[in-house]
């Protein structure tokens, strides 16, 4: 077994980050790496997810990718299980992955289309902690961030499941930060605003420029800019932080 060494926010830290094959979880990943952490890259895309891992060893990081489906509690269980025996330990877990959904308002959005978002979006998160966080205290302690999203605070027409298993991410986060502070583990969650991400590829440019618009500082976000803030909530920096809803938002929530 090795570990990640040398320096950076996360020298020493083994990682384990879920969906990240492409956007947000892709950059968490290549973060982390860069800031020392020997991370496990998990998605339900193989291809994307070995190319992930292969390019973070290439760059002189430590990383290796695991098929895991988010909602799937056995395979949460298995990817810790993976990231322990690779690498020695569990310390920080960034739980990421999440699907758009249907988009219909709530009286016509499907039984099914419902249950899919909640499975991964919500579910999931619940599944990776449960999993993650016997792991982290055997450990000794560290850190889990799970990404939600600026419609963890507010409505967005036509995606009831998405805001409401958002909004669900944000209230899990901040009861598991409550039970396991004294331990030593802290949780946040993040809140992006409208990042520039294979999530929006299926959007014209007409509405990707209204949707960016609506952001004060007046563009979409980087997956970068949400993994420079992921980086810092997982590492010692923010030893006093735990139960935070953190926006990176260009303003989105002031509005």
């Amino acid at each position: 077994m090795s570990s990640a060494t040398g320096s950076g926010l996360l020298a020493g830290k083994v990682a384990v980050v879920t969906g990240a094959s492409s956007g947000i979880g892709k950059a968490i990943a290549e973060d982390y790496a860069r800031e020392g952490a020997s991370v496990v890259v998990a998605d339900v895309n193989d291809a994307a997810g070995e190319a992930v891992a292969a390019a973070i060893t290439a760059a002189g990081g430590t990383a290796s990718y695991r098929h895991s489906d988010a909602a799937d509690p056995e395979a949460a269980e298995a990817l810790v299980r993976f990231a322990v025996e690779r690498y020695g330990a569990l310390h920080v877990a960034c739980n990421n992955a999440g699907i758009a959904g249907e988009s219909n308002p709530t009286a016509d959005y499907s039984v099914a289309g419902w249950h899919k978002v909640i499975d991964v979006n919500l579910n999931g998160v619940f599944y990776g902690m449960r999993a993650q966080i016997p792991a982290i205290l055997a450990a000794g302690g560290g850190a889990i961030v799970n990404v939600a999203s600026i419609l963890g605070q507010v409505g967005f027409a036509g995606a009831p499941a998405y805001v409401a298993a958002k909004h669900g991410v944000v209230g899990l986060s901040k009861n598991a930060a409550m039970e396991y502070a004294q331990a030593g583990v802290r949780v946040n969650v993040v809140g992006p605003g409208f990042i520039a991400t294979p999530l929006l590829k299926d959007l014209g440019d007409d509405l990707l420029a209204a949707i960016a618009a609506m952001h004060p500082i007046g563009r979409l976000g980087t997956s970068e800019e949400v993994a420079g803030l992921v980086t810092f909530l997982s590492s010692d920096k923010a030893s006093f932080v735990t139960g935070s809803y953190v926006a990176v938002d260009g303003g989105y929530l002031t509005r």
